[in-house]
């Protein structure tokens, strides 16, 4: 299955929702002149800069929560816990892996696009 199937797939909402954060998500990289390559992980869209330079992001969408989408990224790393810091209750978070974005509100594209950023720079800017 393509990215572009699993897009297919989803109901109404979310695939609006989705479909906006993933073209938040190019341009964040094309602003930061960071190639993206967009595959299915876990069957996920995932979508990851050079390896080296930093962390894919991936998107998800479920019935059994059905309220919101996800912004995830590899719980390794310490983006979750410095978006906590930056945004504080601007979002609902799922440990160190994920930012909840519900289907009910806006997308804040500032914030999403500094997160999408960090994430694919996150190697890079490491000391």
């Amino acid at each position: 299955m393509s990215v572009d199937a699993y897009f297919a797939t989803l109901p109404e909402a979310p695939r609006t929702q989705l479909s906006a954060v993933r073209a938040l998500l190019h341009g964040a990289a094309q602003a930061a002149n960071i190639p993206l390559s967009e595959s299915l992980k876990w069957g996920q869209p995932s979508f990851a800069p050079p390896r080296k330079l930093g962390t894919p992001v991936r998107l998800s969408w479920s019935e059994k929560t059905p309220d919101h989408c996800a912004f995830l990224v590899h719980c390794q790393t310490t983006l979750v816990e410095s978006w906590r810091h930056m945004y504080a209750a601007r979002f609902t978070y799922d440990g160190t892996r994920a930012v909840h974005l519900p289907l009910a509100s806006s997308l804040p594209e500032d914030a999403l696009h500094q997160m999408a950023v960090m994430a694919f720079t996150y190697h890079a800017a490491k000391p």
